[in-house]
């Protein structure tokens, strides 16, 4: 089974997402950036194991994607072969990933 690299290309703030007052919770607080993940953080992936401090939502998120290349599909209207761009569901601060199929 090829290994698979996960590559955290960008963070979103919520300013990002919802323009420049951001987002606050109910109370008023203040909602940053994802704060598990560090832009062009790198995961290297086997048998498809979450790898260790990996958000777990994140990951049920991207699993679909993580799996289509880890049996040897590609998403060819998206990327080139073994690649594929993918991100977590966390309307108010996103991550984006790239994903990277290892071909040993």
């Amino acid at each position: 089974m090829p290994k698979i690299k996960i590559t955290v290309v960008k963070r979103f703030k919520p300013e990002d997402v919802f323009g420049d007052e951001g987002y606050t919770t109910p109370n008023g607080k203040k909602i940053t950036e994802c704060t598990t993940f560090k832009d062009g953080q790198e995961f290297i992936i086997e048998k498809l194991a979450k790898p260790e401090g990996f958000c777990g939502w994140a990951w049920r998120d991207i699993y679909k994607d993580v799996a289509v290349l880890n049996f040897g599909g590609n998403f060819k209207n998206w990327a080139e072969d073994g690649t594929q761009f993918t991100a977590c569901t966390d309307g108010v601060r996103p991550v984006c990933f790239k994903l990277e199929r290892m071909d040993e």
